[in-house]
């Protein structure tokens, strides 16, 4: 049960960049333009590419160069999801991005029944409806003037999601080819300089980014690079230890719904937690009928994704 460790480990740490990724957008960025961070992930993840690469028997010669091509395009395809997830947490709290972002085992299960040749179950298609609940539930508990914010917020999480999904099927299959001669952190070292070489494509055609993110590092230096630079290191352990799970586990879909299926229980009590003992990093609202709300949403995506990991009767 290896892959599952891997993916209860990948859904605390992905927990954790959420609220980190909301309290900079919230503290540093105010809501505009979070999407500026950008900048500083490039050099990061060029570094990221270069250590895998160094620390990893690495044969360029043995491998067919359509691969390298391909692995580049899923890092390139992840990183552009980055965009509306960084929209979505300039308007959203965390709890329920969280939520939101609980539709990829739905993603994975078609995709991969799509893409990778698995199979459903009965139960499997009745989790679907029930998983899509969360979202509307919270939605029909929003002031009517608020609603457009949320479901500005739902596509933005789905958009995420979907280029997500994407980019690590294609990460997972490009393994999968018997002409693949690269190890798993080979692949991951050129899925990363995709998303470096994504990124540097957007933040090149987006001055007003480049213009943001400098002028927020000119005013507070240290005080963002040390949440940033902790930030990424538990994203790229979590994404290491999410697609190894993917990559042994019975299915994709199978691992995503173990991940999902715990990820919005740790991001609902972290909420409550975080808010009260350090209210400048939870930053959630604690009303009786918010938190109620937010219960019953995470209470039926848990069920939903339980269900998707029982076999058909």
């Amino acid at each position: 049960m290896m892959w599952l460790m891997l993916v209860l480990l990948a859904s605390l740490l992905d927990s954790i960049r959420i609220f980190i990724d909301n309290f900079l957008s919230d503290t540093f960025f105010k809501g505009k333009l979070a999407v500026s961070q950008k900048c500083f992930i490039i050099p990061a993840e060029l570094v990221t590419a270069l250590i895998l690469m160094a620390i990893t028997d690495f044969n360029f010669g043995n491998t067919e160069l359509y691969i390298f091509f391909l692995i580049i395009f899923a890092g390139a395809i992840y990183t552009i999801g980055g965009i509306p997830y960084f929209k979505a947490l300039e308007i959203e709290e965390s709890t329920n991005i969280g939520i939101f972002i609980q539709l990829s085992p739905i993603l994975y299960l078609i995709l991969g029944w799509l893409f990778l040749n698995e199979s459903f179950s009965i139960n499997q298609l009745f989790a679907i409806p029930i998983i899509l609940l969360a979202p509307i539930i919270i939605v029909a508990n929003t002031r009517k003037r608020s609603r457009k914010i949320k479901l500005r917020a739902i596509l933005y999480a789905f958009i995420y999601v979907l280029f997500a999904v994407i980019g690590n099927l294609i990460f997972i299959k490009t393994i999968s080819l018997k002409s693949n001669q690269l190890d798993f952190f080979n692949v991951t070292a050129f899925f990363y300089l995709g998303m470096c070489i994504s990124n540097i494509i957007i933040i090149a055609t987006h001055p007003k980014w480049r213009k943001r993110f400098f002028s927020v590092a000119k005013k507070n230096k240290l005080k963002l690079l040390a949440p940033m630079t902790a930030n990424f290191i538990i994203n790229i352990i979590k994404n290491l230890t999410y697609r190894a799970g993917l990559l042994i586990a019975p299915t994709v879909a199978i691992a995503s719904a173990a991940s999902d299926s715990v990820e919005p229980i740790i991001i609902f009590f972290m909420g409550i937690v975080l808010t009260l003992i350090w209210p400048q990093f939870g930053r959630e609202k604690l009303q009786k009928k918010t938190i109620l709300v937010h219960l019953v949403a995470t209470v039926l995506v848990v069920v939903g994704i339980v269900l998707l990991q029982l076999p058909n009767v």
